[in-house]
């Protein structure tokens, strides 16, 4: 753990050149460091900006920088400490001089994310906030800021909160029943105890229920294009990249490995993958194509499948229908401005009988999206044409999160929280099946430990300092 004593110092803005750049202290002798390296006798007013000189503490004094100097006094700031912000010229050379003048002053170089560290260890947030910062400064969409702006403003906290409320409320009262052992459930009766956890269970399930949605915005995912060589998967690929990244030819196996771009898919960050096209082949180099692509099937969080009406379906396509079937994807009926070989209607009856095991010889009705375990959009696609790529990369981003999370709404994005919400709701679910099978206090009581335990971890109540380590190092210098 790093010493919260110290007095700390870093360069708060990105590295690069600016028009500003920010370097903040930290600590208890904050102030009394960034007056040493004041030129002149100024004085430092909480929250007014005053214009100041940084020069070198040791002689001969040398001249840095002019900068705006802002005090911060404890408890109301950033860290819950002393804080003073130094705006000057956004040179790496001059604001790295300002730093070796603050450290030549006492100051410590802080480690990263010490900032918000003391931040979270001084109550100013929670851990939840915290990571929250850090998703906030990596993230690369809209969406993905405003998700973590609202965990930052504390909606994740907020729920979590209201369930350890609750779990506090039903031990404090079955602990009182523990102190009466001859009365039995006396401050609260059994069926009321599994009556309360069944709801505590619902709103875990429910901060769980868009968990996988949630990690998708805030971690990304993986979209393969797939279908048969010439169906015009390099042509989609490069259509919603708008750069011709893939090399398109009438040449059949073009496409020899992967190629992967990163794309902002409405606020989601995916990476996007064009395949080789998938057939059979004796060239050695395609065969490797070929298997590479269907490894990165196996991967995929979504899969646009090509197929091209203006050609025959065949086994091959058949196969690729089939090999989708349990994955969510999107289908692509591409060339629709060449004359038809079959209508997007044929589909379910041209690959029903032969490819889902699950279907009947008479069965011949149903929809796309009914055949598969997995979600299926269909849209015809005609080359450039900016509706129909539109009405894809809409289909694209609801086949991935079925929708965007409400603004204000508690959206779950990390990992580590997800794993204890689990934990916590497990916990809860032995804990509701004691009481409703009248087991005694105590063994309701120490399922209620483990939820609290997995409850306190996630807000940062209960989390060891080796978690809280890791949890920092991750971020950036200065923040």
């Amino acid at each position: 753990m790093f010493s919260p004593d110290d007095t700390i110092v870093a360069v708060a803005t990105p590295p690069g050149r600016g028009g500003i750049g920010v370097v903040r202290l930290s600590g208890p002798r904050a102030e009394e460091t960034a007056l040493s390296i004041f030129g002149g006798h100024p004085t430092l007013e909480p929250r007014r900006v005053t214009l100041v000189t940084v020069v070198d503490p040791l002689p001969p004094r040398r001249q840095v920088d002019r900068v705006l100097a802002t005090y911060f006094p404890a408890p109301a700031s950033y860290t819950g400490e002393n804080v003073v912000e130094l705006s000057g010229h956004g040179n790496p050379v001059l604001l790295r001089l300002v730093v070796q003048a603050a450290q030549s002053a006492g100051a410590r170089l802080a480690e990263p994310g010490e900032f918000t560290l003391r931040a979270f260890l001084h109550g100013r947030i929670d851990l939840v906030q915290a990571e929250a910062v850090g998703d906030l400064v990596d993230a690369v969409t809209p969406l993905q800021a405003r998700v973590a702006f609202d965990q930052l403003e504390g909606t994740v906290t907020s729920a979590i909160s209201g369930i350890e409320r609750s779990v506090f409320d039903l031990v404090v009262r079955l602990e009182a029943s523990v102190d009466f052992p001859d009365e039995g459930y006396h401050f609260v009766r059994a069926p009321t105890v599994a009556r309360e956890l069944r709801g505590l269970q619902e709103e875990t399930r429910s901060l769980l229920a868009d968990a996988q949605h949630g990690r998708l915005v805030r971690e990304g995912g993986h979209v393969v294009v797939l279908g048969k060589p010439n169906v015009g998967k390099s042509t989609l690929f490069n259509q919603l990249l708008r750069t011709a990244r893939a090399i398109v030819t009438d040449v059949p196996g073009t496409t020899r490995d992967l190629l992967t771009e990163t794309l902002d898919l409405n606020g989601i960050p995916i990476t996007l993958v064009d395949t080789a096209g998938i057939r059979a082949t004796a060239d050695e180099v395609e065969s490797e194509g070929v298997e590479r692509a269907r490894r990165a099937l196996g991967v995929a969080q979504l899969v646009v499948l090509v197929l091209d009406r203006s050609q025959p379906l065949d086994e091959e396509d058949s196969t690729l229908w089939r090999e989708t079937l349990t994955t969510t994807r999107v289908v692509v009926v591409n060339k629709t401005d060449l004359p038809a070989a079959w209508e997007p209607d044929d589909l379910e009856h041209a690959f029903a009988r032969c490819d889902d095991p699950r279907s009947s010889e008479d069965d011949h009705t149903g929809t796309l999206a009914s055949r598969c375990e997995g979600p299926t959009f269909c849209v015809s696609l005609v080359a450039d044409d900016p509706n129909a790529l539109d009405e894809l990369r809409e289909g694209m981003a609801e086949s991935l999160v079925a929708r965007e999370p409400l603004r204000d709404v508690p959206i779950v994005t990390n990992l580590r929280h997800i794993h204890l919400l689990e934990q916590a709701n497990e916990a809860l679910c032995r804990a509701a099946d004691a009481a409703a099978a009248s087991a005694s206090e105590e063994l309701v009581l120490a399922d209620l430990a483990d939820v609290q335990q997995a409850l306190g971890e996630v807000t940062g109540a209960r989390t060891a300092d080796d978690v809280l380590t890791r949890i920092f190092s991750k971020f950036c210098i200065g923040k």
